[in-house]
């Protein structure tokens, strides 16, 4: 049993072009996820298995979806004791840890906004975000690094009242699983004003800012309802079977892979809470719990593929997934080889759920985006908000917004309309992002519109470039960017990591460049190729381009 149908028009469809004119996802009023999804397995199935977790030192926990009722509704009567309430904003740094689905979960039914956050935070953000949002409460896990990033914090951080410590004791810091196990396990579902409706806020996510400081993408009740599309069909998970999706809690990801979707599908979710990723440790806990779905950027799956990964029984995953980045047909031939499996490619945004993606009933063309998910309604412009036919490059945006917002889709930047309305307008969501439509209607990715290099009159995706690059075996990583140049104005610039075994030379250099002319157009080669020992990236693991174009500005 799965509660998918309950929220969808149809479940099964004879064709793409089935989907998109029968698939509607149906809004009811006061959706609750916690509620109407987790509790209410646990009221017809109790004993359903919802959460494997594992971690690098033997330590193994499984939950079922009564644990998960249990155990949320002790820590929300727990953290309604310490103050928090309806609207209050609680930032959550739990890396992979179980604890975090709790939390989650037990925020939803108090109807408090959770801030996801990744431990890799420092001092000057915390403090950034604490104020930004008004934190008003910080559960975090008991790693050293974490724990003292967050107390260098408060002084300059005058809304947070209260700080939860899972996994250990510390002066000035509340006992997070003392407290939550003395609670009480009875909790009502809250109505009148303390009860959560469908346009409340349920999460702000911190984007990613690669040129500012990063926005505040505010999601709302009906959001884990959009996400039905990305994991049912998109990583296309299996009832009762082990997905996993890598990422960290910090991060919009965990909302598209870990939680919301796959439960709605009946998936279980494993959980593995690696101290750092090794890919043969990855591997090895993929064949020992038999996953079914698998779902990770293609930064990962390239090192599992340079990790033999043929030694491992991988069998009895069905259906591979990837987003994060743009995948690189080299890494989509390699896998499908190993295991017969075409990775689907999926893209979307932390102010969206999936947009485009390699459904089902589609051709799989390496390094397609995919096509649209119906629920949006998606369209390529140009500079004037013209839609671009087939070969032009142009902005993916969504239209119809405001009429007919779907679920899934933000409902804007935190406090601060400015930021909004550059993105937000003419009943259209600009993304920013770059693709031109195929033949075939599949969209490809060119990069952000920031990204794009302008070179002796040629519009160059920097992706393309970059895909070609990665398939030589010297390339570990590498970032395409648009370099200044006293003739041509701007050549193509390649920043490399080289993968273990090579070593840096003119030889090699000039080697990388003659291979990219063989499967680019010769233009696009970069005539600037410079090696490196790591790319600069964000947090969130981002490539910081923009970083590397004012580098290279001002040499």
């Amino acid at each position: 049993m799965n509660f998918a149908h309950r929220y969808i028009s149809r479940e099964d469809f004879n064709s793409y072009e089935d989907f998109c004119e029968n698939f509607k996802i149906k809004v009811p009023e006061n959706f609750n996820f916690a509620y109407d999804i987790v509790d209410e397995y646990a009221r017809l199935e109790p004993e359903r298995k919802a959460l494997v977790w594992c971690d690098d030192h033997g330590n193994e926990k499984i939950f079922t979806f009564a644990d998960l009722k249990k155990y949320s509704d002790k820590t929300a009567n727990m953290l309604k004791n310490a103050g928090i309430s309806k609207g209050d904003r609680v930032m959550l740094i739990l890396r992979r840890r179980y604890e975090v689905y709790i939390s989650i979960l037990a925020l939803a039914k108090i109807g408090a906004i959770y801030i996801p956050s990744s431990n890799q935070l420092m001092e000057k953000d915390i403090i950034y975000r604490n104020n930004a949002a008004e934190v008003k409460a910080i559960i975090a896990h008991n790693e050293p690094s974490v724990v003292s990033q967050i107390e260098a914090s408060m002084e300059e951080s005058p809304s947070v009242k209260k700080l939860f410590l899972v996994g250990g004791q510390r002066s000035g810091w509340e006992d997070f699983d003392r407290l939550m196990e003395e609670s009480s396990p009875d909790w009502v579902r809250p109505t009148g004003s303390q009860a959560t409706g469908n346009e409340d806020t349920m999460i702000i996510y911190f984007t990613s800012g690669t040129t500012s400081m990063p926005k505040m993408a505010v999601q709302n009740f009906t959001y884990p309802l959009g996400h039905i599309v990305t994991a049912k069909y998109w990583q296309r998970v299996v009832d009762g079977g082990l997905h996993l999706t890598v990422s960290d809690s910090g991060w919009a990801k965990f909302g598209w892979g870990k939680i919301y979707g796959q439960w709605i599908c009946g998936a279980v979710h494993f959980v593995y809470d690696m101290d750092k990723f090794v890919p043969e440790t990855l591997l090895q806990k993929m064949e020992k719990y038999r996953l079914a779905t698998f779902c990770a950027p293609p930064t990962i799956y390239r090192f599992l593929l340079d990790n033999q990964p043929e030694r491992f029984d991988l069998s009895s995953i069905v259906h591979a997934s990837t987003a994060g980045e743009p995948l690189n047909p080299d890494v989509f031939n390699r896998f499908r080889k190993l295991t017969g499996l075409s990775i689907l490619n999926g893209f979307g945004q932390s102010e969206t759920t999936v947009l485009v993606a390699n459904f089902e009933w589609l051709d799989i063309y390496p390094g397609a985006m995919g096509k649209p998910n119906p629920a949006y309604k998606i369209d390529v412009v140009d500079e004037e908000g013209c839609s671009c036919p087939p070969g032009e490059e142009g902005e993916i945006v969504i239209r119809e917004v405001d009429s007919n917002k779907p679920a899934g889709l933000f409902c804007g930047y935190y406090r601060d309309e400015t930021a909004t309305a550059k993105v937000w307008y003419d009943d259209t969501y600009h993304t920013g992002d770059m693709a031109y439509w195929d033949e075939h209607g599949f969209l490809w990715f060119v990069g952000r519109n920031d990204d794009v290099i302008k070179a002796s009159g040629y519009r160059i995706s920097p992706f393309e470039v970059e895909s070609a690059l990665i398939e030589h075996p010297a390339v570990l990583e590498c970032a395409v960017t648009g370099a200044p140049d006293p003739i041509r104005g701007t050549v193509v610039k390649a920043t490399v990591v080289l993968a273990k075994g090579h070593v840096a030379s003119e030889e090699l250099k000039k080697d990388i460049q003659d291979y990219v002319k063989k499967i680019t157009s010769p233009y696009k080669y970069p005539r600037i190729l410079e090696f490196v020992e790591e790319l600069p990236k964000t947090i969130g693991g981002k490539i910081k381009r923009a970083q590397i174009r004012q580098e290279d500005s001002q040499k």
